[in-house]
This record gives structure tokens, C-alpha cells and sequence, in this order.
């Protein structure tokens, strides 16, 4: 299971300077070869914003993703979500409820997760 915390380790390892903080930064991949936008829009307003209100960022992506059963590629528009945020307890939970009501909502396989400790500032 993955815990969204950062260590003292990685306090440590980081070496934030100035203004910096050390919190995590996690990236949600979100293929949409069946999403239109009007459909994305919906969903960033009422399951991504609700759970992290303090702020995102989203980019337009292009992705590929192999399927594990059929080795086949598929090549597909996609939508990065970039959300910096200090450390709690909840995190973990509110980026699982966002994968599995993407993953209901459009009939996907996977959302894709990075997660990393990062020094930020505002």
C-alpha cells in the first residue's frame, strides 16, 4: 500500500532551501480515447476539484498503454493532473476514490499514478 507521507529521510534528501516545503506530488494519467471534453470537464469539477480544492494543474498528454492480456498498444489522447500537496493522512484515499470513479464512470482498465516526494513553494 502506498503511504503519502514524507520521511524524515526524505526530508533530509531533499534539502528544501528558502520558502520550500517538503510535501508530494502526484501525477494522475488519464487516457481518454472515449472521454470527450465536455465529459472530462465534468469529471475534473465533480471528482478531481472536491478532493484537492487548494489547487491542480492539468495538461493535455499523449499516451500509450499495453494491454496485459492482448499485448496490443494503444496510442490515445490523454489529461495529466499535477497536484502538489502537503502531507496527510487522507491523500491516499482521495486519489484511489478519483482512479476508481474514472475507472467506473468511462470503463477503464487503469489510471496511471506517480507519487514523489518534492520540495515546493508558493
Amino acid at each position: 500500500m502506498l503511504t503519502l507521507t514524507v520521511s524524515a529521510a526524505a526530508q533530509v534528501s531533499l534539502q528544501c532551501s528558502g520558502e520550500q516545503k517538503p510535501w508530494m506530488v502526484a501525477e494522475l494519467l488519464f487516457g481518454r480515447s472515449h472521454v470527450s471534453d465536455a465529459a472530462w470537464d465534468r469529471f475534473l469539477a465533480t471528482e478531481v476539484t472536491p478532493r484537492f480544492p487548494d489547487g491542480l494543474t492539468v495538461y493535455d498528454a499523449r499516451g500509450q498503454w499495453r494491454n496485459p492480456q492482448t499485448k496490443t498498444i494503444s496510442r490515445e489522447r490523454s489529461k495529466v493532473v499535477m497536484i502538489a500537496m502537503p502531507p496527510a493522512d487522507d491523500s491516499q484515499a482521495r486519489l484511489s476514490a478519483i482512479i476508481e470513479a474514472y475507472k467506473t464512470r468511462f470503463r477503464q482498465q487503469s489510471v496511471g499514478l506517480i507519487v514523489r516526494p518534492s520540495c515546493v513553494s508558493f
